[in-house]
């Protein structure tokens, strides 16, 4: 191939009830409800764990969803849609009533996560939610689709990474303080009571990531929310914060609930069959033992939004020389059999077609390891796909570049851009200048207008909201959170999860 050339990748089209068509999600369930299947939820059976207020507050909310909510009244009509109540659009029921209660002791929730050591605070508190929903399970025998773990706000402001409780309003600790504890995991410690106090400080300082990672092993299905998101409309002077209006609330979140419970909202109407595809993902281990540096894994994903994610072992998976992350054969080799095998029992037969999406080159190690495991039958192609600002597009107008623009610099490489101008929005949902992010088949052969499309489609298959598109594919979107998780959670076998239990 000679010469670069400009190429539009079409807007992938999403499938719902009736086998009816449309680009935007919620264009589709607002008319048409989500497509039939058996994994659809029957009603939505959710339980909730909260402080009193909170509890009420989700109450308030779900009573609220069941009708209709105006659209805003402010901002482009093509952005503005009415909320027509929850059964209108997934014709299913959500009770007013949870199916389950967990009630926690607010003050006390206040005062964990004020303390001065920061992993103290976070496990803590995070030791209450714990303890709730392990007790419930225990002792109750309902067992609900899904589970709405409600945040107050002070949770969320003091439980992200970096946060700080200001010096008046701290509890004062006796913790070792994360430095010390990291020198002791490392090295080792003579008194194994000590070593076992020091627990807390293998997770990452984050309460939705370690939440999510500690309760894995329950196969509980969790969505965490802020008590203020539930309360969009309504929040007083003293908890202002930035919130979506109402009906966008009740899209998005009612959205991502029925896919949490089970359903399916849409899927890509054009697909090929037989095709898979793989997300690898690497993170570092913070208290890395020996030359074991990093936690390696892998999500799959099909086109009809069914997604599993693979946990691997932790090895001397990142190189310090170069900064890249790459898989000895053996691992490699084990992680595409578990993806394989997964397949398999999904859908009776191996893939036909397996492509494997990363940030990183693949190694010749690396990929003689994912070879190992696919069968002769399957075509396994390696994509790279990276962010990148140093390439521009500039469109005549007012208007930014479309979305599905791409350049093909040669028969194995493109910049695509995923983000741009939307005319069924009619603007570009964005503050700076578009950036593509570049794609290059590194492994395998594929045509490159093909790829393109598949990871076009893939950028619409994000069933935490209804918005039209994001600018990553799901492969990518979620891999640093994953990631976190992955990392956060007990090093050891584990038998693969729904991608649902991590988002």
């Amino acid at each position: 191939m000679k010469g670069w050339r400009v190429i539009h990748v079409d807007e992938p089209q999403l499938s719902f009830g009736f086998g009816q068509r449309s680009e935007h999600p919620k264009d589709g369930l607002f008319l048409y409800g989500p497509p039939e299947s058996n994994l659809n939820p029957a009603r939505m059976d959710v339980g909730v764990i909260g402080t009193p207020e909170g509890i009420q507050h989700f109450e308030a909310w779900v009573s609220s969803i069941r009708g209709a909510i105006a659209a805003p009244e402010t901002g482009k009509a093509e952005n503005r849609m009415i909320w027509p109540g929850f059964q209108s659009v997934f014709n299913i029921e959500w009770p007013t009533t949870p199916m389950a209660k967990c009630v926690i002791d607010g003050a006390e929730l206040s005062s964990r996560i004020r303390s001065s050591d920061r992993s103290e605070a976070i496990y803590t508190a995070v030791d209450i939610y714990d303890e709730a929903l392990r007790t419930h399970r225990t002792n109750e025998e309902s067992r609900p689709l899904l589970w709405f773990v409600v945040v107050p706000e002070e949770v969320y402001k003091y439980g992200r990474p970096n946060s700080r409780v200001p010096k008046a309003e701290q509890v004062p600790s006796r913790a070792v303080g994360r430095r010390s504890a990291n020198k002791m995991l490392r090295d080792g410690w003579l008194f194994q009571e000590e070593v076992d106090e020091l627990e807390m400080y293998k997770y990452e300082e984050n309460f939705h990531n370690q939440l999510k990672a500690r309760l894995l092993d329950t196969g509980e299905i969790l969505q965490v929310v802020r008590e203020t998101t539930l309360l969009a409309g309504y929040i007083d002077e003293n908890r202002r914060r930035s919130l979506q209006d109402p009906a966008s609330v009740a899209w998005n979140l009612c959205t991502t609930s029925f896919y949490k419970a089970g359903g399916t909202p849409w899927r890509i109407a054009d697909v090929r069959p037989g095709v898979c595809y793989v997300g690898l993902i690497f993170k570092r281990v913070e208290s890395a033992s020996g030359t074991d540096n990093a936690c390696c894994g892998a999500q799959m994903f099909l086109s009809s939004g069914e997604g599993v994610v693979f946990k691997g072992a932790v090895g001397p998976w990142f190189s310090e020389a170069d900064g890249t992350f790459h898989l000895g054969r053996a691992k490699a080799a084990e992680l595409m059999g578990l993806i394989v095998k997964a397949y398999t029992n999904m859908h009776g037969a191996p893939p036909a077609e397996l492509f494997i999406h990363g940030q990183t080159y693949f190694g010749d190690e690396e990929w003689a390891g994912f070879m190992e495991s696919v069968p002769e039958t399957t075509k396994l192609t390696g994509i790279r796909i990276r962010r990148q600002t140093e390439v521009k597009l500039f469109r005549y107008g007012k208007n930014t570049v479309l979305r599905g623009t791409a350049i093909v610099t040669g028969e194995r490489s493109a910049y695509l851009w995923t983000v741009g101008f939307i005319p069924r929005l009619n603007t570009y949902p964005g503050r700076e200048i578009p950036n593509p992010v570049t794609v290059e088949i590194v492994r395998g052969t594929e045509d490159i207008e093909t790829v393109l499309g598949d990871l076009m489609s893939l950028t619409k298959l994000n069933f935490n909201s209804a918005g039209f598109a994001d600018g990553l594919p799901v492969t990518l979107r979620f891999a640093d959170l994953v990631g976190e998780i992955l990392t956060a959670a007990p090093v050891g076998d584990r038998p693969p999860l729904p991608f649902k239990a991590y988002i």
